[in-house]
C-alpha cells in the first residue's frame, strides 16, 4: 500500500542524527503585526454582524427662550457583516521518522506541527491585507473574509487611470485594482492623514512594505519629525520611526504580508478579529504507519469604523 500524499518520511528528513548541530536556525519570517495588534472577540456564527452609528454634522445650536421643543432627526445605525474564513494546514510524519534520533528537535512531529502553525499565522496576516471581499461560500466553495481594502472608501488615495475604483465599502467586494502606479510621497500621506483627522479618526500605525518604508524615511518638512522609541527600561530593543504631523502621530510598521503597492494608515482598535474557532492542534485518525496533525483557525475581520483609517494605493514598487 502506498503512502498518503505528502507523507513526511526519513527519505525527506534533513537532520537525522549525524555529526550535526542541535541548533536549527529558522530563517522564515513569522512577524504578523496587524493580526497581533487587532483585538480578538468571540464569533458565534460564520456570519458576524455588528452595527455602526454616525453622528450628524455640527450645527449652530441656539434657541429662543421659552420656545417649544421639537425632536432632532435620528440617524439610523448601519448593519454590517463579515464572513469567517477557515485556515487549515496539516502535516503527516511517518512513525519511523518520529522514532529516530533527529538533530535539532526532540520529536519530528512536534517540530513540523510548530512550523505549520507559524506558517498559518502568516497566511492569516496575508488574508487580512488581501484585496478580497467577503465570500459566503457553499458546499463546494470556501468562505473568505474581506480584507482591509474591501472596507476603506472615505480616506483613500489612488490613481484613477485605467479603471481603478473604490469598493462598495461594506466588505462585500474588492476594490478595482487597475490604477496606474505613481510614487508614494509625503504629499499623498499628509493628505490622507488630514482626511482621517477631519473624520475624527486617531490612527496609530502605518503598515507598509520595506520599499515604501525607505521612501517614507526620506520625508522632510517642518510640520513633522521622526524620533526613536525606546522599548524596555534596560536596553534599546528596537528603534521605530514615529511620524508627527498636525493630524496625529503614527508609528511606521514594515509589513511583509501587505502588497508593496499598498500603504495602510490604521487605527488598530477600530479592527477586530472575530474568532469562531481559535487555533487548535488536532490529532487526526491514523491511516497506516504515520501520524497526522492538523492546525485550524477560523475567524473574520471586522471593521468597526472605516473612516478612522486610510489607504494610499497604486504606489510604484521599484
Amino acid at each position: 500500500m502506498s503512502q498518503p500524499a505528502n507523507t513526511f518520511d526519513t527519505y525527506d528528513a534533513v537532520g537525522i542524527r549525524e555529526d550535526l548541530s542541535d541548533m536549527i536556525y529558522n530563517v522564515d519570517p513569522d512577524a504578523t503585526p496587524f493580526y497581533s495588534k487587532s483585538s480578538k472577540t468571540k464569533a458565534k456564527n460564520t456570519l458576524v454582524e455588528w452595527q455602526t452609528q454616525a453622528l450628524r454634522n455640527s450645527a449652530v445650536n441656539a434657541h429662543v427662550e421659552g420656545d417649544a421643543t421639537s425632536a432632532d432627526a435620528v440617524t439610523p445605525t448601519v448593519r454590517l457583516g463579515a464572513r469567517t474564513q477557515i485556515f487549515k494546514n496539516a502535516v503527516v510524519v511517518s512513525d519511523t521518522d518520529e522514532a529516530v534520533d533527529n538533530a535539532g528537535r526532540a520529536k519530528e512531529l512536534a517540530y513540523q506541527t510548530l512550523l505549520i502553525a507559524k506558517e498559518q499565522k502568516l497566511d492569516i496576516e496575508l488574508a487580512l491585507f488581501a484585496n478580497q471581499g467577503n465570500v459566503a461560500g457553499s458546499s463546494t466553495a470556501a468562505r473568505k473574509t474581506g480584507g482591509v481594502p474591501s472596507w476603506l472608501i472615505t480616506n483613500v488615495n489612488f490613481q484613477s487611470g485605467n479603471s481603478g475604483a473604490n469598493p462598495t465599502g461594506d466588505g462585500t467586494d474588492a476594490r478595482t485594482d487597475d490604477g496606474t502606479p505613481t510614487a508614494f510621497s509625503q504629499a499623498k500621506f499628509d493628505d490622507v492623514m488630514q482626511g482621517i483627522w477631519e473624520e475624527g479618526g486617531k490612527p496609530d500605525t502605518v503598515y507598509l512594505s520595506a520599499f515604501q518604508m525607505n521612501v517614507a524615511l526620506g520625508f522632510t518638512g517642518n510640520n513633522n519629525q521622526r524620533s526613536a522609541v525606546q522599548a524596555g527600561d534596560e536596553t534599546v530593543v528596537k528603534s521605530l520611526a514615529i511620524y508627527v504631523t498636525p493630524w496625529g502621530t503614527v508609528q511606521f510598521q514594515p509589513s511583509r504580508e501587505n502588497r508593496s503597492r499598498d500603504v495602510f494608515i490604521i487605527q488598530d482598535n477600530m479592527w477586530e478579529c472575530a474568532v469562531l474557532r481559535g487555533t487548535k492542534n488536532v490529532a487526526l485518525a491514523k491511516n497506516g504507519d504515520n501520524t497526522t496533525r492538523q492546525i485550524t483557525t477560523e475567524l473574520a475581520l471586522c471593521s468597526k469604523n472605516e473612516k478612522a483609517n486610510g489607504a494610499i494605493y497604486d504606489n510604484t514598487t521599484s
